[in-house]
């Protein structure tokens, strides 16, 4: 008997980690609250041309979780998931904004001095 070919032959390979981190990309939260969810946007995604290369010719587009469906029957059927609801949930938070994340980093205007303040000590003003 010869011996057993490896498993997990792409332990290590960083190439090959990053194309199946990128493969399975989604958008963000924040970008389908702010551009996907908007009214004008949101009529545009639900009603899109026909397209080949899409599951179901890009017909059946659920906004929210961001994702194409085979069928009509497919898309109601995931409206009542829990994995949809779970997404509606989430969008209904606020978005995280460069500005919260500068807060957190300390970089906010809170807790910095004022900038106008006056620089003369209580001596030289008495004098």
């Amino acid at each position: 008997m010869g011996r057993l070919r490896r498993s997990r032959t792409h332990h290590a390979q960083r190439d090959v980690h990053r194309a199946a981190r990128t493969r399975a990309r989604t958008r963000d939260l924040d970008q389908i609250q702010l551009i996907d969810l908007d009214p004008k946007n949101r009529a545009a995604l639900e009603a899109q041309p026909l397209d080949y290369e899409k599951p179901g010719l890009a017909q059946h587009y659920c906004v929210e979780c961001a994702k194409y469906f085979e069928t009509d029957h497919a898309l109601r059927t995931h409206w009542r998931s829990k994995v949809h609801k779970r997404r509606c949930k989430q969008l209904k938070e606020p978005a995280y904004t460069i500005e919260e994340s500068e807060r957190a980093a300390g970089l906010g205007r809170e807790g910095k001095r004022p900038t106008n303040m006056d620089t003369s000590t209580p001596m030289e003003q008495s004098a």
